[in-house]
């Protein structure tokens, strides 16, 4: 004779099956909801990977055109957008050259860093031998023309701003980063500032030295300039090993990996990039990486 304790056995396996199976979908519902929550909706392109990073261009189609030296606030340059206008607007990002330099001896960030979803426009500063806190207000203007009156402003979002430079261009991004707190990223390059305390700085900041650099050595510039940051600011700080002063002026993976994900975790707030800020790289090539991880 059948046990009458074995259907109940099985109609509370079944119960018990059926919920385990419900509680996955709605645990796996709740998780998709939240991973949707999560994401930007600033997030460009496909994701990140080392490759796509060190690659000399990005996931998306690039053009430029050129800026009159006659506009004013700046002495000109040159503007690299997508083409694309499926994704919307982008972030912006102007770019100063240092001193006696002008915007072609770093163009290469120009196309590099647009090409990952960003309006870029490297300026020609007024006169080559402007100082840093000049560079820092014709970095702004630029952004405003950018913003305001150039034939791409459309494409972007005047939210969504940054700014980078290389030696004075450098120090300039840092007081441009000072007066527009509304900035979403900085990014000096060898930075030289006679001022060595940001302490007032609250703009997201990363600083890449060389190591071997005689005209800003890191020890009374790149390095005092991290410290006083903050640490409240998010903020890193990459040397790149027997590197000279003049390293943004040659193609190199550290400084365009960096900058790229830098600008992406910030202006567009994607939270992918996070992988590439911390821990941080870590190779022969880098001999110093300091930051305060801004994780999600």
């Amino acid at each position: 004779m059948q046990s009458p304790t074995i259907p109940a056995r099985h109609r509370a396996r079944r119960w018990l099956v059926t919920a385990a199976a419900t509680l996955a979908l709605v645990a796996g519902s709740l998780t998709g909801a939240t991973a949707a929550q999560a994401a930007s909706p600033y997030q460009r392109g496909p994701n990140p990977t080392a490759a796509a990073l060190d690659a000399s261009r990005g996931p998306f189609a690039i053009a430029q055109q050129s800026v009159s030296s006659a506009v004013a606030g700046f002495g000109g340059g040159v503007i690299y957008y997508p083409t694309s206008t499926a994704e919307g607007t982008f972030g912006a990002v102007a770019i100063s050259p240092g001193y006696t330099a002008r915007w072609s001896s770093i163009s290469w960030l120009g196309p590099r860093i647009a090409s990952h979803g960003f309006v870029v426009i490297g300026i020609e500063t007024n006169t080559v031998l402007d100082q840093p806190a000049s560079r820092g207000d014709q970095l702004l203007a630029a952004l405003d023309y950018l913003t305001r009156s150039s034939s791409v402003r459309a494409r972007i979002d005047a939210s969504r701003l940054a700014v980078a430079g290389h030696s004075m261009g450098g120090g300039g991004s840092l007081e441009a980063a000072r007066d527009r707190p509304s900035l979403q990223a900085a990014v000096p390059l060898a930075p030289w500032n006679l001022n060595k305390l940001w302490s007032d700085l609250r703009v997201p900041t990363l600083i890449i030295g060389g190591e071997s650099d005689t005209v800003a050595p890191v020890a009374s510039h790149s390095i005092p300039f991290y410290t006083s940051i903050p640490s409240a600011t998010e903020k890193s700080y990459l040397e790149l090993n027997n590197a000279s002063h003049f390293f943004p002026q040659t193609t190199n993976t550290p400084t365009g990996r960096q900058m790229v994900a830098w600008l992406k975790r910030f202006v567009d707030d994607d939270t992918r990039y996070d992988q590439f800020i911390c821990p941080g790289p870590s190779s022969l090539s880098i001999s110093d990486y300091r930051s305060t991880c801004p994780l999600s």
